[in-house]
């Protein structure tokens, strides 16, 4: 391994330090003290030059092996960030240009027993620039981003993380450094270089199957043969097979049945089952001699994305059957989790995809404009459930397909889909980001009679190129050319569908700040919805560590500068007004903080309102429109501190949306929504039997603890996997049962409850705008801590109704089992789970508990 520490010098040697790899120049700089965190205030913008300055990593190291002994040695970089000329003993052995491929150089004739390797980067800014220069036929846009972003243009002629050059949720950090492993490789006859396995269930026999592959570099001038022996002592299963690998890159495919008499258990998604994973061992005895054993994880699991008609309904369903059962798709969308992938360890990802999976979520979009995401990461979604909607990444542009470009990207989708295609998590590929849409939309104002090449373009990119490899490489699962799409029916309209948000197909994207987010009518009753979202701004105690006091204020140039989204912070106000009253405290502090809580107070209910549509939608068909299938909101996680659509903060911090979405997402719901002046409960359940529940209605006055009635439903019976109306009846009939009620002085909340302890978590229903609720008191609010084993029991107490209570505890990592909750009862008992040690005096001395009725 050549991990470990490089020196690290800029263009002109002015600036020479030691770096380490894998890394990037900004974390060098940062941890030698030259430069303070790059997150810090303004310093996105005080520190570009040093992505326009062009740096080198060097290193001298030992051979540690007699090189006489070995046909063949390799340098080998997983990863190079990503314009570079690599060099061992000032041999040039090659260039990179692609941050996403997988880079080897055969050093057999050059390397001693003392070398000295570089890699002199290129900045990635100017290399973007000449490249787009050069391509002189016709533009390809967008050429930069808005202004707004504060960003570096051109980001679409560099295969890098799109979003490093900046993004509207991201700040511009177009990082240079070796970011992944690199390492000297010795073999002799043959070398294992890919090795995965998928699973396939053949219905004709009722047997499972694994479809092993292993791609070698054989050195030997002749084929090589042997035997290869495949182990899974717990299925009962063991096969031998004789292969012959050809000389050059030799691959061979083995097809493994499962023994028939053992119980094989799939592998389900969060919610569903188990995630069982059996443990197998390959081992390759060739005639040259030495072996090589592999063990992995085999999994068994089938997916299909199904597209067929649907009685009653134009178009065609768009939702995916794992080992043959629909399941509703309930997660978010998945950002890098940082500028510097370097910084972005197992523990960050463990924190994130656990915390998705505690919110009930089981599947996430990796989003086409950050990385492919660390082994790790996908790793831990097989192990917790966690289902991937893959894309390739490619975002929001268009794309040059010239001859080294296309090139590049072949080389790339081949090494990540041959990298990530043994997980069971990943259920689709998809092409691209949004780039259907941008031509079908003409994002980029296209004259009408230039569309063509553009077209072209796309079709030679996503169809011709990326999909035949992914057809070839991987037959295990499903591949679409973009999000939204309209699936089968852009195939049919040559890949560019006149509208790919058409509702009748496919998937959709949705974003509206204008209308009153509370009103389910405007959002659209899609077969799928894999993007849609509001932002709100991050806690207090996460933008404070990278701002000073001046800052603390709405309008602040600081909170202008970290706001990259045009109008947001304006937008986020205009929905806060729809339903509550803006903060108007004097003291400028308490009315910042009183803002950011309204943000997340207002995101939260708005994605819950969203979601909830999008969830009764699912066994519908309403004007032709409905069986909605699968809901991502956008977005899972933060890449640094800012007002940004994600539930979880940078660091990890769950917003009020996060619980909200533990909710909205449970596997058993009931859901209110009104039309035409009636109240329509459905219950929701992703549960795999019906069952018989108790409706429970209770109607509170907003100025006491005590119900003003209750309505108990008996024998509601909610089907399994389904959506069904459970209960209805006009408000007024409603509000004259429960005499002293009027839509602005009460409020509803229900649930549904079952045999042995099954509970749907609370749910409300506002007749009107908070802000014009009657009766609203302030209210006493306090909390007692105590320690019960690793977690913390806060017990709180209200003298009156509080909506949205929110716990907060500061910069001290860890969550609550509840948060911004309507507290209906005298006392309410919560859970706080630590990420670090803690105490009973921390906490109290960090917690501030606020509600609606403290915003002044």
């Amino acid at each position: 391994s050549l991990r470990g520490s490089w020196r690290l010098g800029n263009g002109n040697g002015s600036v020479v330090l030691r770096g380490e790899v894998p890394g990037c120049v900004h974390t060098a700089l940062h941890r030698r003290g030259l430069i303070q965190d790059p997150y810090y205030r303004f310093n996105d913008v005080m520190y570009r030059w040093i992505s326009l300055d062009n740096w080198t990593y060097s290193r001298t190291f030992k051979t540690p092996f007699d090189i006489r002994k070995w046909q063949k040695v390799n340098l080998v970089f997983e990863g190079v960030d990503t314009v570079a000329q690599i060099l061992i003993n000032n041999i040039t052995l090659g260039r990179t240009d692609n941050m996403f491929n997988r880079y080897s150089f055969d050093i057999t004739s050059v390397i001693k027993e003392v070398n000295f390797v570089e890699v002199r980067f290129l900045s990635a800014v100017s290399y973007a620039a000449e490249q787009s220069r050069c391509h002189k036929a016709y533009s390809i846009p967008p050429a930069c981003p808005p202004p707004v972003q504060k960003g570096e243009c051109h980001a679409n002629f560099i295969r890098k993380e799109q979003c490093s050059f900046s993004w509207d949720w991201g700040p511009s950090f177009p990082t240079q450094g070796i970011w992944k492993d690199v390492r000297i490789e010795a073999y002799n006859h043959y070398h294992l270089i890919y090795f995965s396995l998928t699973s396939f269930f053949v219905k004709s026999t009722q047997q499972w199957s694994l479809e092993i592959e292993s791609i070698f570099d054989v050195v030997s001038s002749k084929p090589v043969a042997g035997l290869v022996t495949v182990n899974i002592p717990k299925l009962q299963t063991q096969q031998t097979f004789s292969v012959k690998l050809q000389p050059g890159e030799g691959s061979i495919v083995l097809l493994v049945n499962i023994n028939k008499s053992s119980a094989v258990e799939a592998w389900w998604p969060n919610g569903h089952g188990k995630q069982t994973g059996y443990n197998m061992t390959t081992t390759f005895i060739m005639e040259a001699g030495y072996q090589i054993e592999k063990s992995s994880k085999a999994y068994f699991r089938t997916v299909e994305l199904v597209q067929e008609p649907i009685p009653g309904s134009p178009g065609l369903s768009f939702y995916f059957r794992i080992n043959g059962q629909p399941i509703f798709i309930k997660g978010s969308n998945w950002i890098p989790a940082d500028s510097f992938q370097d910084r972005v360890t197992y523990d960050t990802l463990w924190l994130l995809l656990k915390s998705a999976a505690d919110a009930n979520m089981n599947a996430l979009r990796v989003w086409g404009g950050g990385v492919y995401e660390q082994d790790e990461f996908y790793d831990i979604c097989d192990e917790i459930g966690i289902m991937i909607w893959q894309d390739f990444m490619f975002a929001c542009a268009l794309y040059p397909t010239d001859k080294n470009y296309l090139e590049s990207v072949r080389a790339e989708v081949s090494h990540q889909v041959r990298r990530l295609k043994s997980h069971p998590s990943i259920i689709l590929w998809s092409g691209n980001n949004e780039n259907e849409a941008a031509i079908a939309s003409n994002w980029f104002s296209i004259p009408y009679a230039d569309r063509e090449v553009y077209i072209k373009d796309y079709v030679m990119l996503y169809v011709k190129n990326i999909r035949e490899i992914v057809l070839t490489e991987d037959k295990s699962r499903p591949f679409i050319a973009s999000s939204p799409t309209n699936g089968l029916e852009s195939v049919k309209e040559g890949w560019l569908s006149q509208n790919p948000y058409d509702t009748h197909y496919g998937d959709t994207h949705f974003y509206d700040y204008s209308n009153d987010c509370w009103n389910w009518t405007v959002y659209p009753k899609t077969r799928f919805a894999s993007e849609y979202g509001f932002q709100s701004w991050p806690s207090f105690s996460t933008i404070k560590k990278v701002s000073s006091t001046e800052d603390w204020s709405y309008t602040s140039n600081f909170s202008l500068h970290r706001q990259h989204h045009e109008n947001g912070n304006d937008q986020m106000l205009q929905q806060l007004g729809h339903h509550f009253k803006l903060p108007q405290s004097t003291d400028p502090i308490k009315k910042f903080k009183d803002t950011i809580y309204l943000t997340q107070v207002m995101q939260a209910q708005c994605i819950k309102t969203e979601t909830e549509f999008y969830r009764f939608s699912q066994s519908e068909i309403i004007k032709g429109e409905g069986h909605t299938m699968g809901a991502l909101y956008w977005q899972l996680n933060d890449i640094w501190q800012a007002p940004s659509w994600a539930s979880l903060e940078y660091g990890g911090k769950w917003k009020l949306l996060h619980y909200f979405a533990q909710n909205f997402f449970a596997p058993l719901l009931p859901v209110a929504y009104e039309d035409k002046d009636v109240l329509y409960i459905y219950g929701v359940s992703d549960l795999h039997v019906d069952h018989k529940l108790t409706l429970r209605v209770i109607v509170h006055t907003w100025s006491s603890l005590e119900s003003v009635c209750t309505i108990a439903k008996d024998g509601v019976t909610v089907k399994a996997q389904s959506a069904v109306p459970i209960y209805r009846e006009s408000i007024n009939d409603l509000l004259e049962r429960c005499r002293n009620c009027t839509r602005k002085s009460c409020v509803i909340s229900f649930c549904l409850v079952g045999e042995g302890g099954l509970q749907s978590p609370m749910n409300h229903h506002f007749l009107s705008s908070l802000k014009d609720a009657v009766g609203l008191e302030k209210t006493q609010l306090t909390a007692s801590v105590s320690q019960r084993d690793d977690i913390y029991i806060f017990v709180l107490q209200t003298t009156a109704i509080a909506p949205f209570v929110s716990l907060d505890v500061g910069s001290i990592k860890g969550r609550f089992s509840d948060n911004g909750f309507l507290m209906t009862e005298k006392k309410k008992v919560v859970v706080f789970y630590p990420w670090e040690p803690t105490s009973v005096e921390e906490l109290e001395k960090s917690l501030t508990l606020t509600s609606l009725v403290d915003v002044v």
